[in-house]
């Protein structure tokens, strides 16, 4: 392993004095990759709702749903091509009530407000307008495509048990929209089958030898209007929470060729409600158990199909459209680096954050679409952390989290640390498995300026709260306001590297 060129993506934060310094050595093991992401392992969603949707007296959405959202936007244009490109999966909730205005579908009415229909809304519909507009808007900007389907279609309530839908999917309405947008030369990465019917599902459910069966003639579909393997999209499912016996059903029906990517979802802290959300995201402990799911969803793929991939298809720190005062801040950050670099460790092959715009959990700002600060930590990673997966130890505190890959485009590795204590700072020394004696990297938090071995070579991008405000929404990029920022330029530091007391991310 090559340690000549370490670049470092840091975002710190102070806001208290100091009451301990803590020695602490990371040893980054280089000569066997333990995982591998996809190149485009960050992600966001495109999301349904319209404008009434509301939780918790508050309607987040605006005009940020998929049928409304302004796709003329500089903001939100220039958002998306700074990734070159960015995987958009356009889903959610409402995507198992969306039919597609095209073959024989004539009437293609909007989402009406219905409280006896699932999550509140009526059936609406996609008008090939839209996706024409849509798909302009996607080669505008470079996107990759995740489409997710509607796997209800023509099914029908169960009269025995509340909530399960019973009955075959009917494929001619997906059928005819593939087929409009082959002859448009659309291009479609992927499509995902369903949303959130797994296990006891969350509004509506699917048993799983049923889906497993479906997601069959989905494939056979995908394969006969795509009979090229090179550009034929993958089959993605289930696109719900975990659940052991039922992602364990649905794999052996469905058998070893047929899901290119198993798929779940993480909403780890609760309701976006829950007074506690800023505690549980600071707390190592509490973060460390959603582990498990990853741990779940990787042993079942590996058992029925190495060759398949995990994916996170979406993920927010909390439910019902995020945490109001939490989500849009500085403070997020801690969760969503720290998921980004759980999920990579786990070999996940893609995350998608819910959601790019709309909700209080958006990348993006639902009006201005100015970027909320965790937008600069999906970017730097997306632009510094490579696919390859290194194995990162450090036993001295658990609060101070660390994640390696190789880096993205210049030889070297790219590490991100994150100091969750609230009144320490860590004096880091850095080392190689092979050469642990050896201090390749060694981190004076006291002095500003230290003495660096091993490299004259290394890039810091540090991001920061302003005034250590981490429940603000201004982020200083190497002291500079984001704002004030052209064409998301990052301006690269050499100098020292301090951790800096609670949070930091580095």
């Amino acid at each position: 392993m090559d340690l000549k060129c370490i670049f470092s993506l840091a975002i710190l934060i102070s806001q208290i004095s100091l009451s301990s310094t803590q020695n602490v050595n990371v040893v980054i093991q280089g000569a066997t990759p333990i995982a591998e992401t996809d190149d485009n392992f960050v992600c966001a969603t495109l999301d349904w709702w319209p404008t009434e949707k509301c939780n918790y007296n508050q309607c987040p959405w605006g005009k940020a749903g998929i049928l409304n959202l302004d796709l003329k936007k500089k903001g939100l244009i220039n958002a998306i091509k700074a990734f070159n490109p960015l995987r958009i999966k356009i889903g959610g909730s409402l995507q198992d009530q969306v039919v597609y205005g095209v073959g024989g579908v004539k009437n293609c009415p909007n989402f009406m407000k219905n409280e006896d229909s699932l999550f509140g809304f009526s059936q609406g519909c996609l008008p090939m307008e839209r996706w024409d507009e849509l798909n302009n808007f996607f080669n505008q900007t470079g996107v990759k495509v995740t489409f997710g389907l509607n796997a209800l279609l023509k099914r029908n309530r169960s009269e025995i048990e509340k909530g399960l839908w019973v009955g075959d999917w009917q494929s001619q309405n997906a059928g005819d929209f593939m087929k409009y947008t082959i002859s448009k030369g659309y291009k479609v990465d992927s499509y995902e089958f369903g949303n959130q019917l797994s296990g006891a599902g969350m509004g509506a459910s699917v048993e799983a030898e049923q889906y497993g069966k479906d997601i069959v003639v989905l494939k056979n579909l995908v394969k006969e209007l795509h009979p090229d393997p090179k550009t034929q999209p993958k089959v993605l499912g289930p696109s719900g929470y975990y659940d052991e016996k039922w992602f364990n059903s649905f794999l052996e029906v469905s058998g070893h060729d047929v899901v290119d990517g198993v798929t779940h979802h993480i909403y780890n802290l609760g309701p976006g409600d829950d007074p506690n959300v800023i505690a549980k995201i600071q707390d190592p402990s509490y973060l460390n158990q959603v582990s498990q799911t990853y741990k779940g969803v990787l042993n079942i793929v590996n058992k029925f199909k190495p060759q398949s991939r995990a994916w996170v298809s979406e993920s927010g720190e909390a439910l019902h459209g995020g945490a109001k005062d939490l989500s849009p801040t500085f403070a997020d950050g801690f969760w969503y680096l720290d998921q980004l670099g759980m999920a990579s460790t786990y070999n996940q092959k893609v995350f998608c954050r819910q959601t790019l715009i709309g909700g209080n959990y958006a990348l993006l700002n639902t009006t201005t679409s100015i970027p909320n600060p965790d937008y600069y930590d999906a970017l730097l990673w997306h632009r510094l952390m490579g696919s390859t997966v290194l194995a990162v130890t450090q036993e001295s505190n658990p609060n101070l989290r660390v994640y390696a890959h190789c880096a993205k485009k210049k030889p070297g590795i790219s590490i991100i640390f994150i100091n969750l204590s609230k009144d320490s700072l860590f004096n880091v020394t850095l080392s190689n498995y092979e050469h642990q004696g050896r201090n390749l990297r060694s981190t004076d938090v006291v002095k500003p300026n230290f003495e660096f071995r091993g490299s004259k070579d290394r890039e810091e991008y540090h991001l920061a709260a302003l005034a250590g405000n981490i429940l603000g929404q201004i982020v200083l990029l190497n002291d500079v306001p984001m704002f004030q920022q052209k064409h998301l330029t990052f301006r690269r530091w050499s100098q020292s590297l301090s951790m800096l007391p609670h949070p930091s991310i580095l």
